[in-house]
């Protein structure tokens, strides 16, 4: 039997039934084998707690870095939480059950030659990924409304007690920062965050304005800067592989039963990121 591995996936979104059928595919090889879960699991609370629970059942560990859907306050959650107050909500709510979040003690996975801490982020977006040719976020905005590709986050993503979602983001990178800053420097990394931590894998979105909803510049060294071995996300629903400064970026999410159905080439889910 191989040793234990690390596996990562994102956006279930198991409000749809066929990804609560594809739920149950999400299994352990090993009885040591952990699981990173880089957000959108879906929208409302209850389902978001008690997926993740089930999923705490089945592997040694699980760490959760939420997604915007988790953090919608959408009409139909029972919970009406907005903004901060509903993801401190979610982060006790995992506690009860020990999945791992990014207010939580990175842990070190335990199965590495070298120190290598397994780093669950939550960074949001502040709309600096710009379209090509628009000079700032508020032109990019207004590009956006006018072509009719607006993110749902605008509707339901409320950034209480913060002015704005930018705000916000400013408020994560300072704190996670200040937390990466402080892992031992001879260890190495592994960075889970549910948008990308670069531009580039934006750039094959077949909507370039809507890159906006999709990160922020300012994480845009951080796989060199903390020691990645590999970067997991999701939110773009382009499950991929790619490369940047020689590190290894995995888009592990599953997406909407019309985008994954019908895909003719599908890369293994869940995805190994360490291990045998």
């Amino acid at each position: 039997m191989s040793g234990p591995s690390l596996w990562g996936v994102s956006d279930l979104h198991v409000g749809y039934s066929a990804n609560r059928a594809v739920l149950d595919q999400i299994r352990p090889e090993t009885d040591g084998d952990w699981l990173v879960v880089a957000g959108d699991v879906g929208e409302r609370a209850e389902a978001i707690l008690t997926t993740l629970a089930e999923l705490a059942q089945r592997f040694e560990q699980v760490l959760w870095a939420p997604g915007n859907h988790e953090l919608w306050t959408h009409p139909s959650d029972e919970v009406t939480l907005r903004g901060q107050a509903r993801y401190d909500h979610l982060v006790a709510g995992c506690r009860e059950f020990g999945v791992l979040t990014p207010e939580d003690e990175y842990p070190v996975w335990p199965h590495a030659e070298r120190a290598l801490v397994v780093a669950p982020l939550f960074l949001l977006y502040d709309y600096s990924f710009l379209p090509p040719g628009v000079p700032t976020p508020a032109e990019a905005l207004e590009l956006a409304y006018r072509s009719g590709v607006v993110c749902t986050d605008e509707r339901f993503l409320h950034p209480d007690p913060w002015p704005s979602r930018a705000d916000w983001c400013a408020q994560r990178l300072d704190y996670t920062r200040c937390r990466l800053d402080g892992i031992d420097p001879a260890a190495a990394t592994v960075l889970v965050n549910h948008w990308p931590l670069t531009r580039l894998p934006t750039e094959v979105l077949r909507y370039p304005v809507f890159a906006q909803w999709c990160g922020t510049t300012g994480s845009a060294d951080w796989h060199v800067r903390y020691r990645a071995e590999a970067v997991v996300y999701g939110h773009l629903h382009i499950p991929r592989v790619t490369h940047e400064d020689g590190v290894r970026f995995e888009e592990v999410s599953l997406g909407y039963p019309r985008e994954w159905q019908r895909r003719s080439r599908r890369l293994p889910w869940p995805r190994r990121i360490l291990g045998a």
